[in-house]
């Protein structure tokens, strides 16, 4: 799908989507809960739907409920071995893949995992070496499809750090469940550690215990049970940062449903824009952004990854110079998200450096529009259209369809605060 947009600035209030990232764990937590669970505020997307998949493949019941504030989820828990051999599409979502793989093995089923995009290309080798040192038995020509047999036992398991904090989630829910007590370490100063402080706060609303020696370095009593109840999901900082993007590239944009005590490592988006002259407050409607004078700044992204995209874009019409630093592993995503945005903004005019660890972008107080491409990114796309108030000529997005892996109404939302889009099919 083709969609184009006219320049034009952006005016409204926005409900942000549920946080893609604390549905994934409160799903994961509510299937293996023994009764009835009841999630609340999910904000329905192709990688939701993914996991939603394989833990019904894995013995769980999840039922949908439409609600004023997005789906309500009623999951019957309790995974249990299944009989023959299981196939699990994980669709294109890392996060499904590297959470469930471990709970596949909790389970004792047979499983073989399947994707599709680049999710074959992501890495998996932490799991292999896992795999490997605790002789469970699996079968893959690198990456997908990826055969797996077994069960997972107390012990110590170590993890390279600076792969994925995926990793360590997957095994986060799982040593719980197991006969013995573990050790689970980083064996590198673990990167991305906000997105295992969302899995502990998860896990621990859910009753099961783990204590955090130091960071990277958990002890897991085994034997634990996951317990039941009723959750509801706040909003997705990752996915405000494009509305907060736009609103400071041209307009005024209230956005509601986030949470101030909010652990999401994203909600640093705050603190960058603020740095780069964004006016951005706090008031009762939710939190307000508009247009003002924006200049560079140093982003260190180790721990912010997935803000990587709208942080590029928007550096791209501020004045003077950005650096992002530490955005190796953005490299490793849905595509490589650090040469997709060099080129494509470079396509609109910008002056961007790509490097190995990152981009350093002199901006310019506007860009010419044009025909970019999404990379089949969800990211790509929605860091793109966030910035067209700062364009002068239509832009238009070859692959816009690409929204709907984590915010398939971002385009309606995108009009409903004045945005001018004309689609092709």
């Amino acid at each position: 799908m083709q969609m184009t947009i006219a320049p034009a600035p952006l005016a409204g209030t926005i409900r942000v989507p549920s946080s893609k990232s604390m549905t994934h764990r409160e799903i994961i937590a509510a299937a293996l809960a023994e009764g009835k669970t009841e999630v609340t505020g999910v904000t329905w997307s192709e990688d939701i739907e993914a996991t939603v998949r394989i833990l019904s493949l894995l013995g769980a019941s999840i039922e949908k409920q439409e609600g004023r504030e997005g789906l309500t989820l009623s999951i019957k828990g309790g995974l249990k071995k299944q009989e023959g051999i299981l196939s699990a599409d994980a669709g294109e979502s890392g996060s499904t893949l590297r959470f469930l793989i471990p709970l596949g093995l909790v389970s004792g089923s047979h499983v073989i995992y399947r994707g599709h995009g680049r999710l074959s290309e992501r890495p998996l080798t932490p799991y292999y070496r896992l795999f490997e040192q605790k002789k469970i038995a699996f079968r893959t020509k690198g990456g997908l499809p990826l055969e797996v047999e077994g069960t997972l036992s107390g012990g110590v398991y170590e993890l390279p750090g600076n792969v994925s904090s995926q990793f360590f989630t997957g095994l986060l829910f799982a040593l719980p469940l197991v006969k013995g007590d573990s050790l689970l370490k980083s064996t590198t100063p673990l990167e991305s550690k906000s997105y295992v402080d969302m899995t502990l706060d998860t896990l621990a609303r859910h009753g099961i215990r783990i204590l955090e020696k130091e960071a990277g370095l958990y002890e897991i009593p085994g034997g634990q049970h996951y317990q039941n109840g009723s959750f509801a999901v706040e909003g997705d900082y990752s996915q405000a940062a494009f509305w907060l993007t736009a609103a400071l590239s041209g307009g005024h944009i209230t956005l509601t449903g986030l949470s101030d005590s909010s652990l999401q490592g994203d909600k640093a988006i705050l603190s960058i824009l603020k740095d780069m002259g964004g006016v951005i407050r706090k008031t009762e409607k939710g939190i307000e952004a508009q247009t003002g004078s924006l200049h560079g700044t140093v982003v260190d992204a180790e721990n912010i990854p997935d803000l990587v995209p709208a942080l590029a874009a928007l550096a791209a019409v501020s004045e003077g110079k950005t650096e992002i630093i530490h955005a190796g592993r953005v490299r490793l995503k849905e595509c490589d998200r650090l040469h997709a945005m060099a080129v494509e903004l470079s396509r609109l005019g910008a002056e961007v450096e790509e490097k190995p660890e990152g981009l350093v972008i002199c901006g310019k107080p506007s860009l010419s529009g044009g025909t970019v491409s999404s990379w089949n990114d969800h990211r790509i796309a929605m860091a793109l259209a966030s910035i067209t108030p700062r364009l002068t000529g239509p832009l238009t997005i070859e692959g816009a369809e690409s929204v709907k892996k984590s915010y398939p109404r971002f385009w309606e939302d995108f009009r409903k605060v004045g945005g001018r889009t004309a689609e092709k099919r």
